[in-house]
C-alpha cells in the first residue's frame, strides 16, 4: 500500500463514527480509573503515543497491526512497556490490545483529553474564517459563546478562504454556518425554488386558459 493510500485509510478510520464512540468508552474508563492522578495519567499517554510509536515505526507496526496476534501483543506490552510504564497505563493497554484497539490509541487520546476538558468545565469549539482572526475577535467570539452555553470555550481557528466572509462555528455535533458563502447558497436556492414555482404556476394557467 502506497503512503498515501495508507494516511487516507488511517485517517478514515479516525473519522469513523464508530471508533469514536469506542474511543470515548475508553477515554472515560481511563478517566475513571485515574482518579486525582489525570494529569500524569495523560501526560503518559501522551508521551507513548508522540515519544514512542511515532518515533519508532516498527515498534508501532508490531503493536498496533495484525503482525502479531493478540497474546504476542500483551506479551510485547510486558516485555517493553510494563518495567517503565506504570501499572494503570500498563493495564490500559493490555485491554487494548486483547480487544484489537490499540490501532485507535491516537483518537483514544483526543478522546480523553476532550473528555478530561469537558469534566472540568471546558470544550473545543471550531472556529471557521475566510482569513486569520486576530486576538480581539477571538476574545469576542469567546465572550458570546460563555453567555450561550455553559462551558470555557476552548477556540481552535481554521481558515477556508472559500467561505468569503462571516463565520462557521462548531459547537460539539452542532454546526452554526454564519458564512457569506452559506447565505448566498441559501439566495441561490430561495432564487431556484421561486422560478420553479413561477414555471410551474404559467404551465398551469397555459393548461386551464380562461372561460374553461
Amino acid at each position: 500500500m502506497s503512503q498515501a493510500a495508507e494516511s487516507s485509510t488511517v485517517s478514515s478510520v479516525l473519522e469513523d463514527p464508530s471508533v469514536q464512540m469506542v474511543s470515548q468508552l475508553y477515554a472515560a474508563s481511563l478517566l475513571n480509573a485515574a482518579g486525582s492522578d489525570v494529569d500524569a495519567v495523560l501526560d503518559e499517554f501522551q508521551s507513548f503515543v508522540t515519544d514512542v510509536l511515532e518515533v519508532h515505526p516498527d515498534f508501532n507496526r508490531l503493536l498496533t497491526t495484525g503482525f502479531l496476534n493478540r497474546d504476542g501483543r500483551v506479551s510485547l506490552i510486558d516485555r517493553v512497556v510494563a518495567p517503565l510504564a506504570t501499572p494503570l497505563f500498563t493495564n490500559f493497554l493490555r485491554v487494548l490490545a486483547r480487544h484489537d484497539r490499540l490501532a485507535i490509541l491516537p483518537q483514544i487520546l483526543r478522546a480523553t483529553r476532550l473528555e478530561h476538558e469537558k469534566r472540568n468545565g471546558r470544550q473545543r469549539v471550531q472556529v471557521v474564517s475566510a482569513r486569520q482572526l486576530d486576538h480581539a475577535a477571538v476574545d469576542r467570539i469567546a465572550a458570546q459563546l460563555r453567555q450561550t452555553f455553559s462551558f470555557e470555550p476552548i477556540i481552535e481557528q481554521q481558515m477556508d478562504a472559500g467561505l468569503i466572509g462571516g463565520l462557521v462555528i462548531r459547537v460539539g455535533n452542532s454546526v452554526y454556518d454564519g458564512s457569506l458563502r452559506s447565505r448566498l447558497n441559501q439566495l441561490a436556492k430561495r432564487m431556484q425554488q421561486r422560478s420553479l414555482h413561477e414555471i410551474q404556476s404559467g404551465r398551469d394557467r397555459f393548461s386551464h386558459p380562461e372561460g374553461d
